[in-house]
């Protein structure tokens, strides 16, 4: 019995198949990919945004672990049914957002192995920092690197939805506040906000 060949089948069946490899061509150029990488602390940031980390030091972002610990923000744990004298800082439940990078590539994992990743830094707005900060895209040696090019490869410009990961139902304290408003929280308790040396 003849058995025709790979390539006679093709000629009289791959003509069907055309149109969903042009299709599928088509969305790996322009559907973008999930970027995703490790959680390299904000040390790594400070050096081209001295001024912006200087001042996140002060915000109670940066130092949001501290509030896990016994005895700290005794009437405002309270004032939410929280056991002001617990240690908090090993409850994964508080460390998603008393952190950076949680559990996460390159992220936080506990006070003893971590300790540099405490705090809500740098990359919980802005993405993990080794997807963009690289030579070739975010760097001293490329100061004049387009926006949008570090963006596709993974930094975030952060908005209400970024804030709401943790500013929601879920905390306490949130509960407790109310509505969110992004841009007075971004002025309150985030970093400087200055003008950039170098066009983006």
């Amino acid at each position: 019995m003849h058995r025709p060949c790979a390539m006679n089948r093709m000629r009289k069946h791959g003509t069907a198949l055309l149109p969903w490899l042009g299709l599928m061509a088509l969305l790996a150029v322009f559907v973008p990919s999930r970027v995703t990488g490790s959680y390299v602390g904000a040390g790594r940031c400070r050096p081209c945004h001295l001024q912006q980390a200087e001042s996140w030091k002060t915000t109670k972002m940066a130092n949001a672990f501290d509030l896990l610990k016994p005895g700290a923000r005794t009437a405002e744990k309270k004032s939410v049914g929280l056991d002001p004298q617990k240690d908090y800082t090993h409850d994964s439940l508080c460390l998603s957002c008393h952190t950076t990078g949680y559990n996460q590539p390159g992220g936080f994992k506990t006070i003893e192995s971590t300790p540099q990743l405490a705090g809500v830094q740098c990359e919980m707005c802005h993405g993990a920092g080794d997807a963009y900060l690289k030579p070739s895209l975010m760097s001293l040696q490329n100061k004049e690197f387009k926006r949008e090019t570090v963006m596709a490869a993974g930094l975030v410009i952060p908005n209400t939805g970024t804030c709401l990961n943790c500013h929601n139902d879920k905390s306490p304290f949130a509960k407790k506040s109310g509505h969110f408003n992004f841009e007075q929280r971004k002025a309150q308790g985030t970093h400087q906000h200055l003008a950039l040396k170098y066009r983006h």
